[in-house]
């Protein structure tokens, strides 16, 4: 394993794409993924990398087929990933990373860490502050072909992430946490595309794909368990697209507090 975080690790930032690991090693899967995540989190630290969070993949069931991915899998953001948006604008810059996609997602903040076994009412009550998300995506193995656990390793498929305007939610949680379900999103650019999503999608609502990530974290005890503190962004909530340079895309909610937000590439 330590092989492969190094030859994932190589790869960031440059463009380049691999044969997926599970064609190359029999019986590469989940347990063996999550130790390249762990191992490749300690070499970005080395270097001078802070991990503040998680992200959340394939929490959306309608696109599974589509990707011959069975489930969901996660792995960390950093401080060099995680960009603020609060402003409601923001612009990224994909050069590096190979076949790119943007996503609309829901950020969570941890005020308090959750622990295995919480139900949607106890996970809501460690939140702070909700945002509008951005994900870039990005795949080094050639045309989104892997496993889930092939995802999971390499980077959790995470490029950047763009958290917009913060929503406190602290006055009422229990309204937040049924809104975070119910709400829907518009992700249009300015060539005409747009693609139409709800808080359902992933996995039945962003509180339940929170669970998701605190139990499967728990399942692997090499990993390192949620902070307080941390940032977790809950997967897509539409189709994700194309990321080309040249376009700019907004994101629109509605049934939820929250603002819109626009990332230009470039």
């Amino acid at each position: 394993m330590e092989r492969l975080s190094a030859e994932a690790l190589a790869l960031l930032g440059t463009g380049a794409q691999i044969p997926p690991f599970s064609e190359r090693y029999a019986g590469f899967g989940l347990a063996e993924a999550y130790d390249v995540v762990e191992r490749v989190r300690e070499r970005r630290r080395t270097r001078g990398e802070v991990p503040v969070g998680r992200k959340i993949g394939f929490t959306n069931r309608s696109v599974w087929g589509g990707y011959g991915i069975s489930g969901p899998i996660w792995n960390y953001v950093f401080d060099r990933t995680v960009h603020d948006a609060s402003s409601g604008t923001s612009a990224c810059t994909l050069d590096g990373f190979p076949e790119p996609r943007i996503e609309p997602e829901l950020v969570l903040h941890l005020a308090t860490a959750p622990s295995a076994g919480m139900d949607e009412a106890e996970l809501i009550s460690c939140i702070d502050w909700v945002a509008p998300g951005f994900e870039i995506v990005h795949s080094i193995f050639p045309g989104w072909r892997f496993s889930a656990a092939d995802a999971a390793a390499a980077f959790g498929v995470h490029a950047a992430l763009f958290a917009g305007e913060r929503r406190d939610v602290t006055a009422d949680r229990t309204q937040w946490a049924r809104a975070l379900s119910q709400c829907e999103v518009e992700m249009s650019n300015d060539r005409g595309r747009s693609r139409h999503g709800c808080g359902e999608n992933v996995l039945g609502g962003p509180l339940q794909a929170l669970r998701f990530l605190v139990d499967e974290i728990a399942r692997y005890p090499a990993c390192e368990p949620l902070r307080a503190g941390e940032l977790v962004t809950t997967g897509t909530l539409t189709e994700a697209m194309p990321a080309v340079a040249g376009e700019t895309w907004t994101s629109r909610f509605t049934g939820i507090d929250l603002p819109p937000l626009s990332l230009s590439l470039r």
